[in-house]
């Protein structure tokens, strides 16, 4: 079996054969090229496996070959010094494989090279996921606007690449369903997709929850964890709000990026992990690192790929079309089937602004179809700034309290409660609670917590039960 070819470009000497060296002694056949005519003439005369690519050559630039890239072109992997992250991410978004930075750890090397080698060797192989024959579905979205069809564009060119993704949008978008998506489309489907929240997790616990421990690491390490890093090696990791991180774990983040190499808590020993990364926040990413909360050199290394999802509001005819599958859905888990919107329903469906997104369109039709009689659903949309149901008790609301004396205080009067609340279950009641919460403090999960007083992680699991529950 012939070892797999290896077309290192770049002009540097010293540098080009202490790569050629590490290579080779990993059983790779190596070429090198100093100049972009001496690459164009390898890459003419010899199928590659992979190419390490320097983008300042002396007659050109490196990106240039990207660009004219094809199905016979080997994956490349961009080699940069720090100065030119800018240019390398720009490679990325051309199609190279992977980025490196100057001076290259051998571990990385070597772990970016097989991993493209890898791609290259199933390059032939990549199945084509098609939507739903109506043309309204892609994996788990539902819609046909132009705005859409561009993200689901972009979610099918990029999904093959290793360049990290960062998903931005409002709460209720669909950040984690694009996430999925990336995963589905990509070569590494078959590997495992791994979600962590940055949000929920306290920040004690997430480098664990991340990285790994070992056993005794700290109070409660009974016994070894791999981590979310871990569990992920050949798939895709995926941070939901990450800007929720905190500084000093953004640090060891940025490392494992750079690396490709993870450290367990209490562990001396690093460990190559080869995931893709997507990464996900409801925050405007720029402001954070203006405001010190989030570092700009992290930032450069998530946000090769942006994709940002648009509200519920600037989807056109999205939005009924949702409507009726979710309707069609929801009805049958509640066993009502055959239910339909009516016509008043779909005009304030349509006149809505939705602030919530496709999470209060979803949550809007639960309540409409769980107390609605007939055939047809006269869904109730409320209105004000809040965009809650009427049936929430008001924000003034305080629970019983007792007087100094000691005398127990009347409880307030709360109109029409009891019959506001009849026919749902508890759960269907403390989700409105949890919705009323983040709307009040713009989606934050962590103020919402705080005023519900329970753990942010309490909430997210709440939401995602009601995500499941409603398909």
């Amino acid at each position: 079996m012939s070892k797999p070819a290896i077309l290192i470009i770049e002009d540097s000497a010293s540098l080009a054969l202490g790569f050629a060296a590490q290579l080779e002694e990993a059983g790779y056949e190596v070429a090198l090229a100093a100049t972009l005519a001496e690459a164009r003439d390898a890459l003419a005369n010899t199928r590659f496996s992979a190419a390490l690519l320097d983008l300042q050559l002396p007659d050109g630039d490196g990106l240039s070959l990207l660009e004219q890239r094809d199905e016979t072109s080997p994956a490349f992997v961009v080699i940069t010094a720090d100065g030119s992250l800018s240019r390398a991410i720009a490679a990325m978004r051309l199609g190279a494989f992977d980025f490196l930075v100057k001076p290259v750890a051998g571990t990385r090397l070597l772990a970016t090279i097989r991993a493209a080698v890898e791609q290259s060797k199933t390059a032939p192989a990549k199945a084509v996921i098609k939507p739903v024959e109506d043309g309204t579905r892609f994996h788990g979205f539902i819609g046909q606007s132009p705005v859409m069809r561009a993200v689901f564009r972009t979610i099918e060119q990029v999904a093959d690449s290793r360049a990290s993704v960062f998903v931005t949008g409002e709460s209720g978008t669909g950040k984690e369903v694009t996430a999925e998506a990336l995963h589905a489309e990509s070569r590494r489907r078959n590997k495992a997709f791994v979600a962590i929240n940055c949000g929920a997790i306290p920040e004690n616990l997430l480098e664990s929850e991340l990285f790994g421990h070992v056993k005794g690491a700290f109070t409660g390490a009974i016994e070894n964890r791999i981590g979310a890093a871990k569990a992920a090696d050949g798939g895709t990791l995926f941070l939901d709000e990450i800007c929720e991180m905190e500084l000093k774990l953004q640090v060891k983040l940025l490392r494992f990026i750079q690396t490709g190499m993870i450290q367990r808590v209490g562990s001396a020993q690093a460990e190559p992990v080869d995931v893709r990364i997507v990464c996900a926040t409801n925050r405007d990413p720029l402001r954070e690192v203006a405001e010190g909360r989030f570092r700009e050199d992290l930032l450069y290394r998530l946000n090769v790929i942006p994709i940002h999802l648009p509200p519920l509001r600037d989807r056109g005819d999205d939005i009924v079309l949702l409507a009726d599958r979710l309707t069609e859905s929801i009805a049958q888990e509640e066993r009502r089937p055959g239910l339909q919107l009516s016509a008043a329903s779909r005009a304030k469906i349509r006149a809505h602004s939705w602030p919530g997104n496709v999470r209060e369109l979803q949550n809007a039709l639960r309540r409409s179809v769980v107390i609605g009689e007939g055939d047809q659903i006269e869904i109730s949309i409320p209105s004000g700034p809040a965009a809650m149901p009427e049936t929430l008790p008001p924000p003034s609301f305080k629970p019983a309290f007792t007087e100094p004396s000691g005398t127990p205080a009347p409880s307030p009067v709360i109109p029409h409660t009891e019959l506001a609340f009849e026919g749902m279950t508890l759960a269907q009641i403390e989700h409105l609670a949890i919705e009323a919460a983040l709307k009040r403090h713009g989606g934050n999960v962590t103020r919402a917590a705080k005023e519900l007083a329970v753990n942010p992680s309490t909430i997210y699991r709440k939401l995602e039960k009601q995500r499941v529950q409603s398909g």
